[in-house]
């Protein structure tokens, strides 16, 4: 296969064992009232528990990123890594890190607060990297990009580092730069939907919704 300047591309299928997979606990949840919305309970279980579980049907080996509340992170059985600083810089601190702490040449991203969010649909994310000759893959819900749910090769930790280092905190500009693909999720409405205030959670938990 060749890019669009017509050099060829060597595509390597990212399996398992190829895949660190990571939940992105690190934000403030300020629109949830300050809570550390990875441990807000939903049906009995932290929200990080189901970013985890379907990460865990494609990834072989798993980290949390988090900022606070270590202990109880690492409570749920996986490696903690935290941000370089204390500045809360945004989810592309927590895509550096991680990516550096990764000792495979592919990492997977969820955000901690998508519990509806399946293995199944991750899976495309790979399936669609393998063809398509990207090096970032980032899931599409027919409206709209949602950057950081991501399969990307941690070989981009370099480039992160320079556009962070140049003041930029916005991700989907990051992957712009990138040899990236969208991938549809259209078909699944309501999976790539963010907890992001206390009525997202109301919803959920008193709801009929399912997740997981």
């Amino acid at each position: 296969m060749k890019d669009n300047q017509g050099k060829e591309i060597n595509i390597v299928t990212p399996n398992r064992a190829a895949i660190t997979g990571v939940v992105l606990a690190g934000g403030r949840g300020r629109r949830m009232g300050g809570e550390d919305k990875g441990l807000l309970a939903l049906h009995g279980r932290p929200l990080a528990s189901y970013a985890l579980d379907a990460l865990g049907e494609v990834a072989e080996m798993r980290l949390i990123n988090a900022n606070r509340n270590l202990e109880t992170y690492e409570s749920l059985g996986f490696p903690v890594i935290q941000d370089a600083n204390d500045r809360f810089d945004g989810p592309l601190a927590g895509l550096l890190r991680a990516m550096r702490a990764a000792v495979t040449p592919y990492m997977l991203t969820v955000p901690c607060d998508t519990p509806r969010l399946s293995g199944k649909l991750l899976q495309r994310l790979v399936d669609c990297l393998e063809t398509s000759g990207a090096n970032i893959a980032v899931a599409h819900d027919g409206e709209r990009l949602h950057p950081v749910v991501m399969l990307a090769e941690t070989c981009l930790a370099k480039d992160l580092q320079a556009y962070l280092d140049a003041g930029e905190r916005k991700v989907e500009n990051w992957v712009r730069r990138q040899r990236w693909v969208s991938v549809d999720f259209s078909d699944a409405p309501g999976a790539l939907d963010n907890i992001n205030a206390p009525d997202d959670w109301f919803r959920l938990e008193l709801g009929a919704d399912k997740c997981g």
